[in-house]
């Protein structure tokens, strides 16, 4: 099972530098990715609940500069708040600063006021986040039109650059939608919210409704440390889980959590 760490970007006091700080010991330590939140324009102040404080692309592209293994993602990207043909290139140039090494992680989002702020309807955003995912397939492979498609469909341009290896795609969300949509359009999925017990039964359906391997993960918020980190990872293991990703909650001490993390499970290098 690969451990992966989710970057803390929730306070505006943050300094860029902090976060691309930790993702470079992240991959000293041995973790398998990194990932950051997004969000655009929440109701709320940024914290646990609405994380992304920074544009999670553009760092991303920052933390692919001074990296050389760890894998990168967004966890996760709300695409139909976005320009799909935009995310498209921005995650092909990340890719070509670090090969190989880019997931996108996405989702439809939840939060209806968020989608009034920046314009955008809420109504239907599962399928345009179905279509939009359609469309990046096609411009990182095909990479011109035409493309049929009533919401993103185009029937001239020519997209560069395309990926040097090909981009995994990562839906999360555990809602029988969100799991069609990993069993049809996705590489991975990212359970949230469900307990180790509750693991297997949903990767069962999916692994049932799918038609090829899907990596399976489970993200977890760890603010403060279990009694036994070692136990809890040992539990997810067990559960079938290929991957896990934990926030180790707010800047302040995440990097001592993140040590002790790798120590209890034989990451350190």
């Amino acid at each position: 099972m690969q451990l992966q760490i989710v970057l803390p970007d929730e306070s505006p006091d943050i300094d860029p530098a902090q976060i691309i700080g930790l993702a470079r010991r992240a991959e000293q330590l041995g973790f398998h990715t990194v990932w950051l939140p997004d969000h655009l324009l929440p109701p709320g102040e940024y914290g646990e609940e609405f994380g992304g404080v920074h544009e999670a692309l553009i760092m991303l592209g920052a933390i692919a500069a001074v990296t050389t293994r760890i894998r990168l993602g967004t966890s996760i990207l709300i695409l139909p708040l976005r320009n799909p043909f935009a995310v498209a290139k921005q995650v092909a140039t990340i890719e070509r600063l670090a090969p190989g090494r880019v997931i996108l992680g996405v989702g439809t989002g939840w939060q209806e006021q968020e989608f009034a702020n920046v314009g955008v309807r809420f109504a239907g955003r599962g399928a345009r986040t179905s279509d939009a995912l359609r469309l990046l397939r096609h411009l990182w492979t095909v990479g011109h039109g035409p493309f049929d498609n009533a919401e993103y469909g185009f029937e001239v341009g020519v997209f560069e650059p395309r990926p040097t290896a090909p981009i995994p795609i990562m839906v999360g969300g555990t809602s029988n939608a969100a799991l069609r949509r990993v069993a049809e359009l996705a590489d991975a999925w990212q359970a949230v919210g469900l307990e180790p017990d509750q693991f297997p039964a949903h990767a069962s359906r999916l692994r049932a409704s799918a038609d090829r391997p899907i990596s399976l993960g489970a993200r977890l918020s760890w603010p403060e440390l279990p009694d036994d980190p070692a136990a809890e990872i040992a539990a997810w293991r067990d559960a079938g889980a290929d991957e896990l990703a934990v926030w180790l909650g707010p800047v302040d001490g995440f990097m001592d959590r993140m040590e002790a993390v790798a120590q209890t499970a034989g990451l350190t290098r």
